[in-house]
C-alpha cells in the first residue's frame, strides 16, 4: 500500500509544476491591467490592456482545463509500460465517462435530484455542474479525473499486453484498453450520478468545517504537511486543498487568482477576504527556516570544513528560499539527525499558525518568487501591514530556527553537515571505480544523448539499486526518483547514493526514494534509457 501511495504521490507532480509558472504569468498580467497600478493603460479598449488579456487567458489553460491535463499526466507516472498510450487511452475513457454522465442527466436528470436545465455558459460555480472539453457534466473536479485516470492505467497496466487470436488483433493493445474502458465507464457514470450530488453536499460541509476548524485544525494542518515529507503523503494533505475542493470548489490557488484585484482593492484585512489563506501558508518555512537552519549548520561546524559546508548548503537554501523547493535544503541533514526534521516540522506549523493569527493570508505556498509576483506587489497599497507582520514574525521564528537547531546540535552532537568524522568527505563526489564498472554503458548511452553527468549519475543508481533487474518501476516527483524494486536486499547502502550525487534515500520496504533535486527529471530519462540498453 505504501509503495502505492508513494507511487502515486510521485505521478501526481508531472501536471503539478505546470502550476508555477501559470500562477506566475497570471499575476503579473492582472497586475498590468489593474487600474490602481497601472491607471489609463487598463481601459478596456487599449491595445495594453487586449495584449496583456491575451497573454493572461493563455495563463489560465491549466486551471481551467485541470482535469483533462491531470488525466493525460497521471499514466506517465503510474503505468508500467506504453506510458505515451496509457495518457492517450486515460484521455479517451475520461471523455467517454463524461459523455455518459451529459447524457444520462439529459434524460433523467430530476431522477437523480439534479437541474440538469441550468445554463452554466457563464459560469458554473455553485451549480455542481461543469464544462469538460465542451461536456456538460457533474463537477466531480479533480477528484473525478484522478479517479478515471488510475481506473485507465489499471485497465492498461493488466490488459495492454493481452494477446488476441488473429482474427481479433485489430483490439489489442490500446484498443483493447479503450473498449474495456467504455463498458466499465457506463455503470460508473450512472453510479456516479446517484453518488455524487450527495458527496457535493459532504464536500460543502467539509468547506465550512476547514475555514471554521481554528488555529488548532490549522495548526495541525501545517504540521502533518511538512512532517509527511519523508514519506511523500505530504502530497495528499494539500493537494486537496491547493487543486481540489477541501475548501473551496475550484482549489485556492485558482481562487486566489481569480479574486487577485478584488482583493487588491479592498481595503478589508486579507485574513476577512481569503480565511481561507490558512491552508495556504506552507510556504514561509520554505523562505524563513533554510537561513536559520543553515546558519546553525554553518557555525556548528568544524573550523576546517565551514567552506566546504557553504558549497554544500548555499544552492540548497537559495533553491528552497526563491522556487520552494525545499527538499534538498531538508534532505542534508534529515537522515543524519531525523529528530531535528520533526522539530523543524513543529516550529514550521507554530510559525504558519502564528502569522495567520496575526491576520497574515494569501498564497503563500511556495517560494519567494511567487510571494512577491502573487502577494506584495499586486497588493501592496492597501495591504503592506499585513505583509511588515509576516516579515516581522518570520524574522523572529529566523533567529528561533537557529538558536533551536544549534543548541540541540551541540547538546547531542549530531553529524550534521560540517561536523563528520575527519576520515568522512562533507563534499559530495563520485567514486571512480562506479564509473569503471559502468563504462560500456555510460558510454553507449552518452553517445546517444549527447553526454552526460546526468548518463553518469543515473549509472551509478542503477547500479546501486541492484541493476535493472532489480527494478520494477520508476517514476519521479520534483527532486526524488522514486523506485520499487523486487529485491530491497540487493541495494547498496545510502553512502554510496551520497557518492553518487545524491542528497539522501528513503526506504520503505521495496519503496525507494533517491534525493536528487531538481534535474531529477533528467536523471530519470537517462535511467530508464538505461535500463533498456543491452549489455555486451
Amino acid at each position: 500500500m505504501m509503495q502505492t501511495m508513494q507511487r502515486f504521490g510521485g505521478a501526481m507532480f508531472t501536471p503539478v509544476l505546470f502550476f508555477t509558472y501559470s500562477g506566475i504569468i497570471i499575476a503579473i498580467t492582472i497586475m498590468l491591467t489593474n487600474p490602481s497600478i497601472v491607471g489609463g493603460l487598463a481601459d478596456s479598449d487599449s491595445f495594453w490592456y487586449k495584449f496583456w488579456t491575451t497573454i493572461q487567458n493563455g495563463g489560465w489553460t491549466i486551471f481551467n482545463q485541470m482535469e483533462l491535463i491531470f488525466v493525460a499526466a497521471l499514466p506517465l507516472g503510474l503505468a508500467k509500460k506504453a506510458q505515451a498510450r496509457a495518457g492517450i487511452e486515460a484521455l479517451l475513457i475520461y471523455l467517454t465517462f463524461n459523455y455518459f454522465i451529459n447524457s444520462i442527466l439529459s434524460f433523467w436528470g430530476p431522477s437523480f435530484g439534479v437541474d440538469f436545465s441550468i445554463d452554466i455558459s457563464k459560469g458554473a460555480s455553485g451549480t455542481g455542474l461543469d464544462m469538460i472539453a465542451g461536456i456538460k457534466t457533474l463537477d466531480t473536479n479533480i477528484l473525478g479525473a484522478i479517479l478515471i485516470a488510475s481506473i485507465s492505467v489499471w485497465i492498461h497496466n493488466r490488459y495492454f499486453e493481452t494477446k488476441l487470436p488473429e482474427w481479433l488483433g485489430v483490439f489489442q493493445g490500446s484498443s483493447l484498453v479503450g473498449l474495456i474502458g467504455f463498458f466499465i465507464m457506463l455503470p460508473l457514470a450512472l453510479i456516479t450520478c446517484y453518488v455524487w450530488p450527495v458527496v457535493q453536499q459532504g464536500i460543502s460541509g467539509l468547506q465550512d468545517f476547514m475555514v471554521s476548524a481554528g488555529v488548532i485544525g490549522i495548526w495541525i494542518y501545517n504540521f502533518l504537511n511538512r512532517v509527511l515529507i519523508p514519506t511523500g503523503l505530504h502530497h495528499f494533505i494539500y493537494m486537496p486543498f491547493l487543486w481540489g475542493p477541501a475548501a473551496v470548489d475550484e482549489g485556492l490557488q485558482k481562487y486566489w487568482l481569480q479574486h487577485l484585484n478584488e482583493f487588491a482593492a479592498s481595503t478589508q484585512p486579507i485574513k476577512e477576504l481569503f480565511p481561507e489563506g490558512a491552508f495556504l501558508m506552507f510556504g514561509t518555512e520554505k523562505v524563513f527556516a533554510p537561513l536559520g537552519v543553515a546558519a546553525a549548520f554553518y557555525f556548528t561546524a568544524k573550523p576546517e570544513k565551514k567552506k566546504q559546508v557553504l558549497a554544500l548548503l548555499i544552492p540548497a537554501v537559495l533553491t528552497a528560499i526563491l522556487a520552494g523547493i525545499t527538499e534538498p535544503f531538508e534532505f542534508t541533514f534529515l537522515f543524519v539527525a531525523p529528530i531535528l526534521f520533526v522539530i523543524y516540522a513543529l516550529i514550521s506549523a507554530t510559525m504558519n499558525t502564528i502569522m495567520y493569527a496575526f491576520g497574515v493570508s494569501g498564497n503563500f505556498n511556495s517560494g519567494l518568487i511567487d510571494w512577491v509576483t502573487q502577494n506584495w506587489l499586486p497588493l501592496f497599497q492597501h495591504h503592506w501591514p499585513t505583509y511588515v507582520t509576516q516579515i516581522v514574525i518570520g524574522l523572529l521564528f529566523m533567529v528561533i530556527y537557529f538558536f533551536v537547531f544549534k543548541f540541540l546540535i551541540e547538546r547531542f552532537n549530531f553529524a550534521t553537515p560540517g561536523r563528520e568524522p575527519d576520515q568522512v568527505e562533507t563534499k559530495l563526489y563520485r567514486k571512480e571505480d562506479y564509473k569503471k564498472r559502468q563504462r560500456d554503458e555510460v558510454a553507449t548511452a552518452s553517445s546517444e544523448s549527447g553526454g552526460s553527468q546526468f548518463t553518469l549519475a543515473a549509472a551509478s543508481y542503477l547500479e546501486a539499486l541492484g541493476g535493472r533487474d532489480n527494478i520494477q518501476s520508476v517514476t519521479n516527483c520534483a527532486t526524488r526518483l522514486r523506485v520499487t524494486v523486487n529485491d530491497e536486499s540487493l541495494i547498496a547502502t545510502d553512502s554510496v547514493f551520497k557518492s553518487a550525487g545524491a542528497h539522501g534515500v528513503v526506504r520503505n520496504g521495496k519503496a525507494i526514494q533517491i534525493i536528487i533535486g531538481l534535474s531529477v527529471p533528467q536523471v530519470r530519462e537517462e535511467f530508464e534509457r538505461l535500463m533498456n540498453i543491452e549489455i555486451n
